[in-house]
């Protein structure tokens, strides 16, 4: 019997296991990196041990520290939740080595199912259908497009997709890099890139007494850089041959390599409806949350129980319920290719309805590193439709109170409310077909942003009224000059689109100079009748941000001085750190004085477990290279300087003359 689990990972799904175990009785270890201190899983566990260094490589990914860590705490089994040491079979027997229970698969199956290429040999052996493999080295232009995938892990890392055979090398060499960096190993393998396919899975739970079950099927198409974004149980449209054809693949997976635990059986759906088995990944998933939901279930507690050694309650699964959407909320803009962002995160509130869970590592006051997944929680609503779940979460979504770095919450609310979700119309090319309508900054002719604005300024008018020597505070107690309106300008975010708010001050109060009615003005909330439609503003301000809050929606709002100053500019074609993060190399070649063309990759930079290529902005020549492997960076550090042909002309012409 578990009395003390360590939990051998951080954030959101460390605190989701510490909230079974504290129902269950049992006692929690949390480990912590130096960059997690603080954070909310070290302070929800019972006992927490610091594991020194910040870097997943240094940390969490030790998994002889993580071992030292459960015997030092008195634990006597470790969880491994999803990624880092997941789906390490070494790490599995070295758990086992020390006494300790291991909450997951035999080390067999790991092993198994730990490569993709060692996977799908065993699943044509038991007849699964699988895409065929293309060697990387004897690829032709038929064989295109591709799709690049690490050997020994997931989550989108060593992902690539390449439709030229031109980038073929490039893309191998990252692939296999990012692969490295996120799994110790670096094997890459390529298959067909299937065009407008559904991402389907099957959950499976296994015991040790040859019990198997399948819970239902998850659709998890929608996708950014290949990791998951939106999940539902069920997976929508599928007939019953197919989910029938599906779960019996599943568990024969499971059979196949003696599983034990929970699990994922994960296939492709080609446009005409044939599956394809992709992977198993044997462990926890990320979205196993709304299968949870549709089946009240707790797969964690289950794998808790099967770890003791206790059969599935039942020889099948019950019945499902419902309809249930996952929707995970990154901080991240997706406008400017899905860029990690990090940040203090003042205020973070998620409506607590009915229906409703929030799984999160994150609350009010956290600061959001560079080390590690951006990701800030999961979202689920489940309603007996899918209409009804879906409806559900894009207005909780939609009310959500998130003060800080900048996130992907709009893109999720316009992803669930788009005709083409809305319609079950899904598949893995969904951003690439949708996403600069889903980001657009809003029209000229949509005034809340605008209002958004002078609410923010009429709080802050009402703050600076409040403060300590102006006198009592109340509304309508504003000085009577009404010859000069006054005006403060905000800039949106992240779309840069500013507004300015005018308004009168008269002996009744506020009167903005576009006609809307204040009916209330305080610090914290603005009140405005506008077309005969009155809404509510609430307004928290940290620093030169405004964050304003609707029913309808959010807005960060920078305040602008009111004069621009002239040397506040950057040098054109400057290349600048979108991120903080660490130099991991260069071109080949680069130098000031290279020759560059539009586009070309210039600079790699890895952040948050990914890759980003810096690019240069037009054709011209490198005079600047302050870029260097290894080099640590901050948001807006200055890289590289690229001046176009036109640049480098004019620049000769205006040189004084000697």
């Amino acid at each position: 019997m578990i009395s003390t689990l360590l939990v051998a990972n951080r954030g959101e799904i460390a605190c989701r296991i510490f909230r079974t175990c504290r129902a269950l009785g049992i006692a929690t270890v949390a480990v912590y990196s130096d960059a997690d201190a603080d954070a909310l899983h070290v302070r929800e566990a019972d006992t927490a041990v610091r594991l020194p260094g910040a870097a997943p490589a240094d940390t969490y990914l030790r998994g002889d520290l993580v071992v030292r860590a459960a015997l030092a705490a008195g634990a006597d089994a470790i969880h491994p939740g999803y990624g880092f040491l997941s789906e390490n079979a070494g790490f599995a027997r070295a758990v086992q080595d020390a006494g300790l229970l291991w909450v997951g698969p035999p080390a067999k199956a790991i092993e198994l199912m730990a490569s993709k290429t060692r996977a799908k040999g065993l699943m044509a052996a038991a007849g699964v259908p699988l895409l065929a493999p293309v060697d990387p080295e004897r690829v032709t232009a038929d064989d295109l497009p591709l799709l690049l995938k690490a050997a020994a892990g997931g989550g989108g890392r060593g992902m690539r997709i390449v439709r030229e055979l031109a980038e073929l090398p490039a893309e191998l060499m990252a692939a296999a890099a990012e692969a490295a960096a996120a799994f110790g190993d670096g094997e890459v393998f390529a298959e067909p890139y299937v065009e407008r396919g559904r991402h389907v899975e099957v959950q499976v739970m296994a015991d040790a007494h040859g019990g198997v079950w399948a819970l239902g099927t998850r659709d998890c198409s929608l996708q950014r850089r290949h990791q998951k974004v939106i999940e539902e149980a069920p997976a929508p449209g599928l007939d019953d041959a197919l989910q029938g054809r599906l779960h019996d693949a599943a568990v024969a997976a499971a059979h196949a390599v003696g599983y034990q635990g929970a699990g994922t059986v994960e296939f492709l759906l080609a446009a005409d409806g044939r599956p394809y088995f992709l992977e198993m990944n044997t462990r926890l998933q990320v979205e196993h949350p709304v299968t949870e939901a549709v089946f009240g279930l707790d797969l964690v507690a289950l794998q808790l129980r099967i770890a003791e050694g206790e059969p599935l309650p039942t020889t099948a699964p019950p019945a499902p319920h419902g309809h249930a959407v996952e929707a995970r909320l990154y901080a991240e803009d997706p406008a400017r290719d899905w860029q990690p962002q990090t940040g203090a995160l003042h205020t973070f509130h998620v409506p607590g309805e009915p229906g409703l869970r929030l799984d999160t590592g994150y609350t009010d006051g956290d600061t959001i590193g560079v080390h590690y997944d951006p990701m800030l929680a999961k979202v689920v609503a489940h309603a007996p439709t899918r209409t009804e779940a879906v409806r559900l979460l894009a207005r909780a979504l939609e009310r959500a109170r998130i003060h800080g770095p900048v996130t992907n919450r709009e893109l999720l609310v316009r992803s669930l409310r788009h005709p083409d979700f809305l319609a079950a119309r899904l598949d893995t090319g969904f951003y690439d077909r949708h996403l600069d309508a889903l980001t657009r900054a809003p029209a000229q002719a949509d005034p809340e942003p605008r209002l958004a604005a002078l609410a923010a300024a009429l709080a802050d008018a009402a703050a600076r009224q409040q403060a300590p020597g102006a006198g009592p505070a109340r509304f309508g107690a504003w000085r009577n000059i009404s010859s000069q309106p006054r005006t403060k300008r905000y800039r949106t975010e992240p779309d840069g689109t500013e507004h300015e708010a005018a308004y009168r001050t008269t002996r009744t109060g506020p009167v903005p100079e576009t006609g809307e009615r204040v009916v209330a003005a305080r610090p914290r909330r603005v009140t405005l009748e506008a077309d005969g439609i009155t809404r509510h503003y609430d307004i928290a301000v940290h620093g030169d941000k405004a964050y304003v809050d609707t029913a309808t929606g959010s807005y960060t709002l920078t305040a602008l001085p009111r004069f621009t100053d002239p040397t506040d500019r950057t040098e054109p074609g400057s290349l600048l750190a979108p991120m903080p993060g660490t130099v991991v190399r260069v071109a080949d070649g680069l130098a000031e004085g290279a020759a560059v063309t539009a586009g070309q990759p210039l600079i790699w930079l890895e952040a948050m477990k990914m890759e980003h290529r810096i690019l240069a902005p037009a054709s011209g020549t490198l005079t600047a290279l302050h870029a260097a492997p290894g080099l640590q960076v901050e948001v807006g550090t200055l890289l590289a300087v690229v001046q176009d042909a036109q640049t480098v002309v004019q620049d000769v012409q205006e040189e004084p003359k000697r």
